[in-house]
């Protein structure tokens, strides 16, 4: 195995080079086959999310197909490789395994415990899967860390560790009261009808908004959603409004949510401004002692619950937005030279130097991330500059849907998702994330092992091939010098030849497999060909049926 992945994410990159960075659907699908081009790549994919932009690749060279892969990223996401190059961060064998089973389990994520990141990770491999450039290490790797993912969720309590991205960023927009005593009453304005903003939708109406208009650039999508909001049980009022008159809808409205696939602003600081000065004057937020509502209604059943956020995601089809893996940006403390990172600024930081130097610059960098989550962090106050909050406003979109500068606005409190990756550190470590760090210890051991006893599965299949031929030829042999022999005599000389032969290779090859699993097996198949003279010929076309075999369950199973 030389897994090798190389990435930028809200733990190494700042918002506005993700932003820049983000790749359509297009561009993943060229960089796949670029990446299979190039020379040092045998397969790949790439997990693009709002907040990770990381290509997996099987390579035969690790500085070629570090530099290769650096420099494909920096081509297809548009941003230039020298500006690109200090954010990157790469990993290597079982690092890179170590570190998508870490991914896959929330745990480096904005929101500790994010479940929404399991679907990425289908649909990366679903995306390898259908351009095929996802071949057998992809496959197993992909498929074994949504199961880690799952085992993770099911086994511990890392969901009570984190939650949706969505719940995070009102519980940062309600500052200190509960969520629903807060949303009681309130109107909000949903901005997209995708998967991300069909969730966030489902939310609002759990926790208790009074009235949620929906906008979205295909007018069906919104209606769509809005009559599955109406029809949820949740008692919320729900209805579908033109993307063009989103800004006179803020004059209407407490809260706005927005997770869009626009490249460019929805909402311009101009847009609030105009619609706070509208409406301040004439639009009161009432709060739940004037409305005679209980605070804290009773939650509705599973049941319908679950329902209908199945049915919202359902409602999003063709929109492959999803719920960020609750990622954000965590903007690097700067560290003084010669504080120990081996590796530079710029290209040299990727392709001069070897793979045990760049795994302690992902040491160091994760010391100057601690270094920077001891910074003071800027809190979210429940008056902005004095005024009373009168437009809470919540983007979840990346590129970023509202305009930065809306925080200067009187009465404007925007939540973002750099402001989340600032709340979202503070947040305390539970049992359970040590618990899961044990799971996924034990699971990439158990995937190497796995890993390195298949690396010499094709070899003791090519010898025991050769031993048959052997066998075969010593049969025929036999038939020449004693053609007397009937049916029954020479059957029982074949099979008595057959199991000498077999009991012969039985302990070394079991033993072989057993010794190849081990960390430093690898030359052992190696050692075989070269004890029993195997074809390099055979061995490959036995590894090259086995992956075609699993490459075809693989596609079925998905």
């Amino acid at each position: 195995m030389s897994l090798l992945v190389v990435g930028l994410s809200h733990r190494s990159a700042p918002v506005s080079v993700l932003e820049r960075a983000s790749l359509n659907a297009d561009a993943k699908a060229k960089l796949l086959h670029d990446t299979l081009a190039a020379e040092p790549a045998a397969e790949a994919t790439v997990l693009a999310t709002c907040n990770r932009i990381e290509l997996y690749a099987d390579v035969d060279k690790f500085h070629a197909g570090v530099s290769e892969l650096s420099t494909l990223l920096a081509q297809h996401s548009g941003v230039a490789l020298e500006e690109l190059t200090p954010y990157l961060y790469v990993h290597y064998e079982d690092r890179a395994v170590h570190h998508l089973f870490s991914v896959a389990c929330g745990l480096d994520s904005m929101v500790v415990g994010e479940g929404q990141i399991l679907g990425q990770i289908k649909d990366a491999l679903a995306l390898g899967q259908e351009l095929h450039t996802a071949g057998r290490l992809i496959n197993d790797l992909f498929q074994q860390a949504l199961r880690v993912g799952k085992r993770a969720h099911s086994e511990t309590g890392i969901d009570r560790a984190g939650q949706s991205l969505v719940t995070f960023g009102l519980e940062q927009l309600a500052v200190h009261l509960p969520v629903r005593e807060w949303a009681v009453g309130k109107r909000a304005l949903v901005l997209g009808a995708g998967s991300m903003s069909s969730l966030a939708a489902a939310t609002l109406a759990r926790v208790g908004f009074a009235e949620i208009a929906v906008a979205n650039r295909t007018a069906e999508r919104a209606e769509r959603l809005a009559e599955i909001l109406v029809a949820s049980g949740t008692g919320v009022a729900a209805r579908a409004v033109a993307m063009s008159a989103a800004a006179d809808e803020l004059t209407r409205v407490d809260v706005v949510v927005s997770c869009t696939g626009a490249t460019g602003l929805v909402l311009t600081a101009d847009d609030v401004a105009a619609a706070v000065s509208r409406g301040s004057a004439a639009h009161t937020s009432a709060g739940p002692d004037d409305r005679g509502s209980d605070p804290d209604p009773a939650p509705q059943t599973p049941t319908g619950l679950d329902g209908v956020v199945a049915r919202l995601v359902a409602a999003a089809d063709g929109g492959r937005r999803r719920l960020a893996d609750a990622g954000a940006v965590r903007v690097l403390a700067a560290v003084p030279e010669g504080d120990g990172c081996p590796v530079g600024d710029g290209r040299a930081a990727i392709a001069g130097v070897d793979a045990s130097s760049l795994e302690l610059h992902g040491t160091w960098a994760d010391q100057g991330e601690a270094a920077a989550q001891r910074q003071p962090r800027r809190g979210v106050r429940a008056q902005v500059d004095g005024v009373a909050v009168r437009l809470a406003l919540l983007d979840l979109a990346m590129p970023r849907d509202i305009d930065a500068a809306v925080h200067r606005i009187p009465g404007v409190r925007l939540v973002d998702i750099e402001s989340l990756a600032e709340a979202s550190a503070d947040a305390p470590m539970a049992a359970d994330v040590d618990a899961v760090r044990g799971i996924v210890t034990e699971e990439v051991a158990a995937f190497g092992a796995a890993q390195r006893a298949a690396h010499i599965t094709p070899t003791v299949v090519a010898l025991r091939a050769m031993a048959a031929e052997v066998v075969a030829m010593e049969v025929a042999r036999l038939d020449g010098r004693v053609p007397d022999l009937d049916e029954r005599q020479r059957a029982e000389v074949t099979q008595t030849v057959r199991r000498v032969v077999d009991k012969l290779l039985h302990a070394p090859t079991v033993r072989v497999k057993q010794l190849a699993s081990e960390p430093g097996g690898a030359g052992y198949a190696e050692a075989l060909r070269e004890l029993f003279d195997l074809d390099p010929q055979t061995v490959a076309s036995v590894s090259r049926a086995d992956a075609a075999d699993q490459n075809d369950d693989s596609g079925r199973a998905s």
